[in-house]
């Protein structure tokens, strides 16, 4: 499987972003989907995840509210729409997968999609 984010860019705070991520190849073998993200000299955090039929989702406590993800399986794609955004956002933002097949399992990286809110 791979894993390709989109819609990155720069924004000012309290503005808008839909990042997006598409994949392709054994897409039968994916089960939950998330969404993460990297600051500078920063550990990669969990921002959200959301089950394989999209019907149970979790945040991070800095996000809730403001940040929804979504997902088509019938497009193969999931998203993530971000408002009210902040400075503190500013990060790169990696699209993840859980691969399971019979007794495999893989756990699917994006390449990431720089998000940069200005103040």
């Amino acid at each position: 499987v791979q894993l390709v984010e989109s819609g990155g860019g720069l924004v000012q705070a309290g503005g808008s972003l839909r990042l997006s991520c598409a994949a392709s190849g054994s897409t039968f073998s994916i089960k939950a989907m998330g969404w993460y993200r990297q600051a500078p000299g920063k550990q990669r955090e969990l921002v959200a995840l959301i089950t394989s039929g999209g019907g149970s989702t979790n945040y991070a406590d800095s996000v809730k509210g403001r940040f929804t993800i979504s997902r088509d399986n019938a497009k193969n794609m999931m998203y993530l729409q971000m408002n009210s955004l902040k400075p503190e956002d500013t990060a790169v933002y990696y699209c993840n997968a859980d691969l399971v097949d019979g007794d495999y399992y893989e756990d699917c990286w994006g390449q990431g999609t720089q998000v940069t809110v200005s103040s």
